[in-house]
């Protein structure tokens, strides 16, 4: 009974996280469109099934994933091997991003639109190789005490490199991969080994040493996805791949949904292998519980199948949708003010958001404020997917924005007082959720294969990567401010 009351609350955080976007959906239609969306029924179905896969996943990881995964990390710390916390870090990095329901969307989309010559398996494997790294990195700087300043500099000089040699058709994926890493899976476990870490290890802080290895995990697939790019572009055209048209849509509904299931499991096996191998094969000590995880794994799946029926019922084609329909409206003003509010209010009811400003909070006592985070955080989204937008109905350059978005974060990085630094890349990480990514990339696609002269591909995407960029601009000009403000009343005091 228990379980089932847990998993009827998990529906309706859910459904509260998507509430935000019905209400600015329904504002626009009622009151700006004046029309009703065609397929409602089947959207708000869909909407409707992504709220149920989002309660049995979430309840799925409490249940089995996240207690073995916090186990382990504190037993690894206790026993002090920097190999073996290497290791487990790489281990869960890679895995966790693996079966990142945001990833598979993105990667499919951009498969999709490609041709195939994006291939989507092939995607997802470099970023969860890239997230692996980058957390066995990370959990090292933790360990030897590093400052992160010197990390994220240099990687961001290096992403900013990158871009600049890349083609135009992989910038745009490359930014949005790198957001997407930090989700539903990613973040607690990712935060979780982080802060651990911080508290169990003499002479370091939470709140400076703790955060950062989300705002890691998110750099460095934007590094190796564009550079993947390069060698997939630099080759000839690639035969045209459309898997969709060679019988599979033929298939019972029934074998569909069964082979829909194991392609979950197979995304979800690489988090249990890890679990079992660290268990059995490191630690040597049996499993509390095996019925509880295996229950979990199980919601998982099923949560995981259910996220992207509704995904394709219900929340890409309401992006698609508005984009249409207010493009029609031929008044850019409306394009802009519906970007900013769905960024502003998808952003509010983020529970990983939620979380991180309470962690903040916690870690640095009146100093910081959760409340005030989030409103910050949320206007650096709301700013940052208007930009994005603009980008699109300009035809500009993504290249430009990202250079130019990622020089200004390197500049205030050095600015910036140093307890905020990492929180505010943590920050910049945890805003793509799994409702905010695919609406918002419904949204930038659908404005680009409506306005002549785009290219869905290059100007398609972009979008997660400007919601990922601004709230690290607003937060650290936040703390900017407050400290410069401080300053100023010292004397007075």
């Amino acid at each position: 009974m228990s379980t089932l009351r847990e998993l009827w609350h998990a529906f309706l955080h859910a459904g509260r996280n998507l509430l935000p976007i019905i209400v600015v959906v329904a504002v626009f239609q009622a009151f700006i469109l004046q029309q009703v969306p065609d397929n409602l029924l089947s959207m708000a179905l869909g909407l409707l099934i992504v709220a149920v896969g989002v309660a049995l996943f979430l309840q799925g990881l409490e249940l089995g994933v996240f207690p073995i995964g916090k186990s382990l990390a504190n037993q690894f710390a206790r026993q002090g091997s920097v190999f073996i916390l290497m290791g487990f870090g790489f281990a869960i990095g890679f895995s966790a991003v693996i079966a990142e329901p945001a990833l598979i969307a993105v990667a499919d989309q951009a498969a999709l639109i490609s041709d195939g010559r994006v291939n989507a398996l092939t995607l997802r494997l470099v970023v969860a190789l890239s997230v692996g790294a980058v957390m066995a990195l990370g959990v090292l700087r933790i360990i030897l005490g590093h400052p992160i300043h010197w990390y994220l500099i240099a990687g961001y000089v290096t992403v900013v490199m990158v871009t600049w040699f890349a083609p135009e058709e992989i910038v745009g994926l490359a930014y949005d991969s790198g957001g997407v890493t930090t989700n539903i899976v990613t973040v607690p476990l990712i935060a979780a080994i982080g802060i651990g870490l911080a508290t169990s290890i003499r002479g370091r802080n939470p709140l400076i040493d703790g955060f950062g290895l989300v705002a890691l995990a998110v750099m460095v697939p934007m590094i190796s996805v564009q550079l993947y790019g390069i060698v997939v572009y630099s080759v000839g055209e690639t035969e045209s791949v459309q898997l969709a048209d060679n019988g599979i849509e033929a298939l019972h509904p029934l074998v569909q949904m069964l082979l829909d299931l194991a392609t979950m499991l197979r995304d979800v096996l690489p988090i249990l292998l890890v679990i079992l191998f660290f268990q059995y094969l490191v630690l040597r000590r049996p499993l509390n519980r095996p019925r509880k995880l295996i229950v979990g794994f199980g919601m998982v799946i099923f949560g995981l199948y259910a996220f992207v029926v509704g995904l394709k019922m219900g929340l890409f084609p309401i992006g698609e949708s508005m984009a249409e329909q207010l493009i029609q409206r031929d008044n850019w003003f409306f394009v802009y003010l519906f970007a900013f509010c769905i960024g502003f209010a998808t952003t509010m009811a983020e529970p990983a958001l939620i979380a991180v400003g309470k962690q903040a909070e916690e870690a640095a006592p009146g100093r910081l404020k959760g409340s005030v985070i989030r409103l910050i955080v949320a206007l650096g989204v709301a700013i940052g997917i208007t930009i994005g937008v603009h980008r699109i109905i300009s035809g500009d350059s993504i290249h430009h924005y990202i250079m130019g978005g990622y020089l200004l974060v390197i500049v205030l990085l050095i600015l910036s007082p140093k307890y905020i630094v990492a929180l505010a890349f943590d920050l910049g990480g945890v805003t793509t959720s799994e409702v905010t990514v695919p609406l918002v990339t419904a949204l930038g696609i659908g404005l680009a294969s409506q306005i002549d002269g785009r290219s869905v591909l290059i100007d398609g995407f972009g979008l997660i990567a400007f919601a990922s960029i601004f709230p690290i601009v607003t937060v650290m000009l936040y703390a900017i401010g407050v400290d410069a403000l401080a300053k100023l009343r010292r004397p007075s005091t």
